[in-house]
């Protein structure tokens, strides 16, 4: 038995053995599922029939090129020119998928608006605290898109350069990424939120020549200016020549009053968003390879830069199809809702539920002002039937003792979505009391990495406490044990066997592959090793799953991951810290905890930091880096471990206070200094 399995059995696990269904699907909602008809047009057009989702899965991961040719059929991709082969061979990293094909992404998310509704139409439906509310219609959307697309084109700006957002979750912004996509250039985002370091670490490794920026955003019922910050970027991306100023906070003036410094003022010339968009144009789309890169999103390792993940346009299109169509079961007549940011994939993939001409609902600002009702008040007034959201917010609604239904009308809702970290069975239960018993709870999980859910949801099967409802067609997911050979109902590490469209293309700046290959790769040659624990559950109708949390120490803070070496890069320039170590501690069942852990230059006693310190790292962290990742709380530490070659032991102490025995954690023989380790030994038994 696995380490992580005692584990969670001493945090009180029910009995896999006598599984709590929570739902089933009706008779009605079956047939009306697009799975259903997708399954009907695999018999009638391939001949091809399957006793269950089980089956479908095998035959989806065993023919993979057989599955991903009927998901171009069936989902009508418009393709300018024919490929040659969907795959020309099963390898990872390295597979080339549909070569000879030419698309455009944000093609296939404006086909709505060529429709004869599209000037009545929303697509569009956007609140905030600043907005009481906007709506555009699949027409307007198009207009803007191709009007901004179009100053694209007059700026110089083509396929394969690089458009940089640090735009709040807006209507600006999805226009931004499907004009950037319009034109064949490369989208990468972060928010508002975050501060110059963070997003400065990003986007300089890309080398972009056009800035996208809001002039600030309101959170919490207060507005935060970001034109100085914005400044320090146009400074710190020598390769920008181009700024786009959105007037969020202020009028168009906003555009002017940016404070560059003299030397970004002949560098970089100012345009306002309503000027770039004053000239109306239909959209046109540059039709790119079908590896051609889409979007550059950033998922961060335990040491050095973000790494830059590029996703290229095909593959982000085919896997939407299949997810958004077949597993969250996402039609024209919704109206999804997913409470995101621009800095998290979540933001890209719910901009991307436009593929299936549903109306997508945006909101920007504090879900907790001025209360925990906020976002299911919006969800109910505009009749979303789509509810996405994070076990963070359930399990803060849980604690605040908030009933949904009780004080809001959700009879909309017929899904609510759920990713970031593990939803728990309790989480699962209070759903289903809380929001709606007919109701089918999406809980996925995949990632930035993937661009893609492994494991998640399927309209179709019935919903068990705790766990996610089947593997996801074309995720060829096993669970490994250190030898790598599959189990099933143990824990063992998540692995994907077989290659998908959607993975990443290649690290930006990652010349020979080897960051791409050794980031995924290097455990089990050939097999994609993703970094979570799981539990592969066998159930009659599909093998469900349970994720217990990160296998590696990678922080992820609602759903938004960021490596540690970023905040020591913060942390470490206080002169009073010596060293640091941040540990991010995923319990099931439990809320997630940062613990910064610090060598202190002159400690006053063992584990006490001096209060005025502590708030003085934690509001460096929260300007300079993310509010996002600030830690829960911050210890002083007589020395971090180290292995012989000077590395710190992040995994080891991780697995110590997750409650793994000493012995099991760490090889103290290969530390430089092994005595250090008790520190966390007798930390973690005082905490239980």
């Amino acid at each position: 038995m696995s380490e992580p399995e005692v584990s969670e059995r001493r945090r009180g696990e029910p009995d896999r053995s006598a599984p709590e269904r929570l739902w089933s699907p009706s008779q009605q909602r079956v047939r009306q599922a697009a799975i259903t008809g997708y399954l009907s047009w695999l018999a009638a057009e391939k001949g091809l029939r399957f006793d269950g989702y089980e089956a479908l899965w095998q035959w989806s991961v065993t023919q993979i090129e057989a599955f991903w040719q009927s998901i171009w059929e069936w989902g009508g991709v418009i393709s300018h020119s024919p490929y040659r082969a969907v795959l020309e061979r099963r390898v990872m990293p390295g597979a080339r998928w549909f070569d000879g094909a030419t698309l455009n992404y944000a093609e296939h998310m404006l086909a709505r608006a060529r429709a004869a509704e599209a000037a009545t139409r929303p697509a569009l439906v956007f609140r905030s605290e600043r907005v009481p509310r906007l709506e555009w219609t699949w027409a307007q959307l198009a207009e803007r898109t191709g009007a901004l697309a179009a100053t694209l084109r007059r700026l110089g700006i083509g396929r394969g350069d690089r458009v940089v957002a640090y735009l709040p979750n807006i209507p600006e912004s999805v226009v931004a990424l499907l004009a950037t996509a319009s034109v064949g250039a490369i989208w990468s985002s972060c928010s508002t939120d975050m501060g110059p370091v963070g997003v400065l670490d990003r986007f300089r490794q890309i080398e972009p020549k056009l800035l996208i920026a809001a002039d600030g955003h309101r959170y919490g019922g207060k507005d935060f200016d970001r034109r100085a910050i914005i400044a320090q970027l146009a400074d710190g991306l020598p390769q920008l020549g181009h700024l786009i100023v959105v007037p969020y906070l202020g009028d168009s003036s906003s555009a002017r009053d940016v404070p560059l410094s003299d030397e970004a003022r002949r560098r970089v010339a100012l345009i306002g968003f309503e000027q770039a968009i004053a000239q109306p144009a239909p959209p046109q789309f540059d039709a790119v390879p079908f590896d051609h890169p889409l979007w550059v999103v950033y998922s961060s390792g335990t040491t050095g830069m973000p790494k830059p993940i590029v996703h290229g346009h095909g593959g982000v299109l085919i896997e939407m199809i299949k997810g958004m169509r077949l597993h969250l079961d996402v039609g024209a007549d919704d109206r999804f809702f997913w409470f995101s940011s621009t800095n998290w994939i979540m933001w890209n993939l719910w901009v991307s539920t436009l593929i299936a001409g549903s109306t997508i609902l945006q909101f920007d600002g504090n879900p907790g002002h001025p209360d925990l009702g906020t976002l299911w008040r919006f969800a109910a007034e505009e009749r979303a039937t789509f509810f996405g959201t994070s076990p963070a917010f359930i399990g803060l609604c849980i604690k605040n003792d908030v009933r949904p239904r009780e004080q809001h009308d959700l009879s909309a809702v017929r899904t609510l979505g759920s990713t970031g970290s593990p939803l728990t069975a309790e989480q699962y239960r209070w759903t289903y009391r809380n929001v709606g018993e007919d109701l089918h709870l999406a809980s996925i999980s995949g990632g930035t990495d993937p661009g893609a859910a492994f494991v998640g949801a399927c309209p179709v099967l019935p919903v068990y406490a705790g766990e996610m409802q089947c593997r996801c067609l074309g995720a060829a997911v096993a669970a490994f044990d250190d030898e790598g050979r599959p189990v099933f109902d143990e824990v063992g590490e998540l692995v994907v066997t077989e290659p998908m469209p959607s993975m990443p293309l290649y690290f930006w700046g990652d010349r020979d592959g080897r960051r791409y290959h050794d980031s995924y790769f290097d455990t089990w040659p050939g097999v994609w090793r993703h970094g979570d624990w799981i539990r592969l559950i066998p159930r009659s109708e599909s093998v469900t799953s349970v994720i217990y949390g990160r296998s590696d120490s990678t922080i992820n803070r609602h759903g938004i991951r960021m490596g540690t070496s970023e905040l020591y890069r913060v942390v470490d320039e206080f002169p009073e810290v010596l060293d640091s170590l941040v540990i991010d501690l995923e319990y099931l069942g439990r809320p997630s905890f940062l613990a910064l852990f610090v060598v202190l230059r002159h400690a006053k006693s063992a584990d006490v930091v001096d209060p005025q310190l502590k708030r003085r790292l934690i509001e460096a962290i929260r300007t300079r880096l993310s509010a996002r990742h600030v830690p829960d709380d911050v210890f002083a530490i007589p020395e971090v471990p180290r292995t012989m070659s000077g590395k710190k032991l992040e995994v080891p102490v991780k697995k110590i206070l997750l409650g793994q025995p000493v012995e099991r954690a760490v090889n103290r023989d290969a530390m430089a200094n092994p005595a250090s380790i008790d520190w966390f030994v007798e930390f973690a038994r005082r905490r239980g």
